[in-house]
């Protein structure tokens, strides 16, 4: 998405982004998600623009853990659609090729 700048403090960000709340924007005001990509080996990237800058920042959204792999095989094999284990219930996960993927932040957490 041409030149975006890397965003800081991702941990807190990130945070927010799964909980559906707004992101505070290192200009002020806030940031807008414009495009989530997928990325390789599972993890993704994100692009969002400043509300009062017009900037463009990007962060990247970390692969599946082993641990959400687990949460996520274990809900398949119990015969449930699984949900996101980032975003939680009513986010679940679709088929996109051979993965489960969430639609909120493309992560891959397991193979359909």
């Amino acid at each position: 998405m041409g030149d975006a700048y890397p965003l800081e403090n991702v941990k807190s960000l990130l945070k927010n982004f799964y909980a559906q709340q707004q992101l505070p924007s290192p200009n002020g005001g806030y940031l807008i998600l414009l495009a989530i990509r997928i990325g390789e080996k599972g993890a993704a990237m994100a692009f969002f623009e400043c509300s009062s800058s017009s900037l463009r920042y990007q962060m990247e959204i970390p692969k599946a853990t082993r641990t959400e792999r687990k949460k996520v095989r274990e809900s398949m094999d119990s015969g449930e659609d699984p949900d996101c284990p980032r975003h939680g219930p009513g986010f679940r996960l679709v088929r996109a090729g051979k993965d489960l993927v969430c639609t909120s932040c493309m992560v891959a957490f397991a193979r359909a």
